[in-house]
């Protein structure tokens, strides 16, 4: 069984890491704050000092951090996956980054006789707590080939689209497509409220007919209640939505709903809501409305 290296041990990664141990890989794990391997480390796994002393002991290394400048970073930057990682090594990147940043990455591991496989996932924490985060895969085939049992063991959809980059660009997708869900269902619910309807008698009939989603089902309460625990960080749907929107741009596509999204989520980032979960759109929504200040 080949041995992983997860790099980036946060909310998604801690329990992606946890979910490859549980199925049989042997894993160290690297975090930029320490203190987050416990779990992994109870189940036998280890950790590493630094990505590089990770990718060491590694035939393939799972990265889940941030942002772009972060991926960079811990491949490419000192004491980084490529300082430690052989030849004929993988890269799985589950970030979510740009596409074109992605081509550029793979090409550079290429060069190092390294493999990458782009793929991003959807399905928040609980997806990656129960392994059934859906994945989109960009990448060449026998990397995506070999990269198949070590996303199984995280998500329960894997789909390959195409060439490195590929990944990246339908997350891009997901990202705007979700931003009109949850918006459309933070006004939904402000409106019942707003006419004095029973807004969760509203959301539970509104989900035996069209209008049925994960998000009303799931988000809806947090709405309703103005309460929103973390399962998505806003800050990072916004900085999803900012590589939509450059993708949009480079390939000349209109996304009004989108861009509407990213002004209230950079909003409501800018008043220290952030870390909250991205349905906090309907604080957006509660306040303009006059509902709350």
């Amino acid at each position: 069984m080949e041995r992983i290296a997860f790099v980036g041990l946060g909310t998604m990664g801690a329990a992606m890491a946890v979910n490859l141990r549980r199925a049989g890989f042997p894993v160290t794990g690297w975090n930029r704050s320490p203190g987050k391997a416990a779990e992994l480390i109870e189940l036998g796994g280890t950790e590493a000092a630094t990505p590089a002393e990770a990718a060491g002991s590694a035939d393939i290394v799972v990265v889940c951090v941030s942002d772009t400048p972060d991926v960079d970073a811990v491949l490419f930057g000192p004491d980084g996956v490529a300082d430690g990682l052989a030849r004929g090594g993988l890269v799985i990147d589950c970030s979510t980054i740009s596409p074109e940043a992605t081509t550029r990455f793979a090409a550079r591991l290429r060069e190092r006789g390294v493999g990458m496989v782009d793929a991003p996932v959807s399905g928040g924490s609980e997806g990656a707590r129960k392994a059934t985060l859906t994945i989109f895969v960009g990448g060449e085939p026998a990397d995506v080939d070999r990269a198949r049992p070590v996303l199984a063991a995280m998500g329960s959809t894997v789909t390959h689209f195409g060439p490195s980059g590929s990944g990246q660009a339908v997350k891009a997708v997901n990202q705007v497509t979700i931003a009109g869900i949850y918006l459309g269902v933070a006004e939904g619910m402000i409106l019942a409220i707003k006419a004095g309807l029973d807004p969760e008698a509203v959301a539970g009939a509104l989900g035996g007919g069209v209008a049925k989603s994960w998000i009303l089902e799931n988000r809806s309460g947090k709405m309703i209640h103005n309460d929103y625990p973390l399962g998505f960080r806003t800050s990072l749907h916004l900085k999803d939505l900012a590589i939509a929107l450059d993708l949009a741009r480079a390939t000349g596509t209109t996304l009004p709903v989108a861009s509407l999204a990213a002004q209230l989520e950079a909003g409501l980032v800018a008043r220290g809501y952030g870390d909250e979960d991205m349905s906090n759109l309907a604080r957006a929504i509660r306040s303009l409305s006059g509902l709350d200040g």
